[in-house]
């Protein structure tokens, strides 16, 4: 590795450490001809798929668009920043598991509503109704009673998200 200081040929590793998600090693390095210390960064570089568009446009996959998506979806809701972080890596995961070349938007958008489901609900049903592009409230009626009927169990995990509907699971 070259020396960012004086641009010299060798330098050596003093120290490595491996990070806490265990995905990237921190080299502590030193230029052996002018005694300068610097760190670099070494991480496995795995290609991702292509995303297709709906209107067929093909672009890469882009890791901060997919965190923005979580970002909205979760604002003001009661989501630490680690289970966003663990919910991005959680999607790539998917991404990377599919072993395609190139997945339509569409797929990378279900892996998304998947890892919010277990999140927030009230965050769950925000990118369903943008993602599904949902028309009317009886669109969102239905999702909420969807997600009602598929996670028995949350009632006392979160508040009902329709008036009266943890009163029907009860009856």
């Amino acid at each position: 590795m070259h020396c960012p200081f004086c641009q010299h040929e060798d330098t050596r590793v003093i120290d490595s450490r491996v990070s806490d998600d265990g995905s990237t090693i921190r080299r502590r390095r030193e230029c052996e001809a002018c005694g300068e210390r610097f760190n670099t960064f070494e991480t496995a570089e795995l290609k991702l798929p292509a995303i297709v568009k709906s209107d067929g446009r093909r672009e890469a996959f882009d890791e901060r668009k997919l965190r923005v998506s979580f970002d909205r979806a979760l604002q003001k809701r009661p989501v630490s920043a680690e289970q966003i972080d663990g919910a991005v890596r959680a999607v790539i995961h998917a991404l990377r598991l599919s072993g395609e070349r190139e997945l339509p938007s569409l797929r990378v958008g279900e892996f998304v509503m998947a890892e919010l489901k277990k999140l927030d609900q009230v965050a769950y049903v925000r990118f369903a109704s943008v993602y599904r592009k949902f028309e009317d409230v009886q669109a969102f009626r239905e999702e909420i009673e969807r997600l009602e009927r598929d996670l028995p169990g949350l009632e006392g995990l979160q508040l009902p998200l329709l008036e009266g509907s943890g009163d029907k699971a009860r009856k």
